[in-house]
């Protein structure tokens, strides 16, 4: 058996995942704080608690992310974009669209049949789309991040928010309170907000069938929902939707070991082969 290890060292969190090949052993998500490279390697180590392993059964590791270029005992590093790709095919061999929301970015991805990134877009210049933006309305409303959904879902009259950027809609969300506004309302109106500006991304790549969505945004059900109901089109989070990148790295890292297994057995052969005598 042959073990891999996933990092996926995000901005706001990071993410391990170790593999038996291609099959999930146990992952592990912690805050990621101001210190990649620390947290890098205190998140390998819960995973591999988890697991039962230590860090010397791992074969190969794999990292992607923000911080990725922090992990100094990776072997090699990937794509963010191809990543989410190969790890969302494997949860979900049929998706065609993926909606990534992490704490700073979103992005959407159009993955093929092999799980393959084919294209994407990138909203990076306004966190309005983002985790970020979450985090920022649950502070001026004085509830945890993990109640946004739920207590968005109850909203009777949502509120409609004329902006969608991060900076002028907590404004307007200040304002909402004041006049009168129930936080539930004010969350949906959010959401609505929020979901308009990702969904654009879908359409200008164009939605194909079953669309995935991922990152910390997806543990969001009131997000999802919105951006279900924008879309049009029925939308999938997985159980733990922020470790997609990091199974994709785990995956990607089985991948290369198979691949060098393969060119092994093939050259030496060869090499028998054409071997030449030496001259008399």
């Amino acid at each position: 058996m042959t073990y891999v290890l996933g990092l996926d060292i995000g901005s706001g969190y990071s993410k391990a995942v170790i593999c038996e090949d291609r099959t999930l052993r146990s992952f592990a998500v912690l805050p990621s704080g101001g210190d990649y490279k620390e947290v890098a390697r205190h998140v390998t180590d819960m995973a591999l608690r988890k697991a039962s392993l230590s860090f010397n059964d791992i074969a190969q590791t794999v990292t992607t992310g923000y911080g990725s270029s922090m992990v100094g005992f990776a072997d090699h590093s990937a794509t963010d974009i191809a990543c989410h790709a190969a790890g969302v095919h494997c949860l979900f061999p049929s998706a065609r669209t993926v909606i990534d929301i992490g704490a700073q970015f979103s992005k959407t991805i159009c993955v093929d049949e092999a799980g393959r990134a084919t294209y994407f877009l990138l909203n990076e210049k306004c966190a309005g789309g983002s985790g970020k933006f979450l985090q920022i309305i649950a502070r001026i409303l004085h509830i945890t991040i993990d109640d946004i959904g739920p207590l968005s879902l109850t909203a009777t009259k949502p509120v409609e928010f004329t902006t969608a950027c991060a900076v002028f809609a907590e404004s307007e969300a200040v304002s909402r309170i004041a006049e009168g506004a129930l936080p539930a309302d004010i969350l949906a109106g959010i959401h609505k907000a929020m979901a308009s500006k990702i969904v654009n991304l879908v359409t200008r790549i164009g939605p194909g069938a079953d669309c995935v969505v991922t990152g910390g945004g997806a543990k969001d059900i009131g997000l999802v929902r919105a951006i279900e109901a924008e879309l049009a089109l029925p939308v999938t989070a997985a159980d733990e939707p922020r470790i997609t990148a990091a199974l994709g790295a785990a995956i990607m890292a089985a991948e290369q070991i198979a691949a060098e297994k393969k060119r092994d057995q093939f050259s030496a052969p060869a090499a028998r082969q054409f071997k030449c005598s030496s001259p008399v």
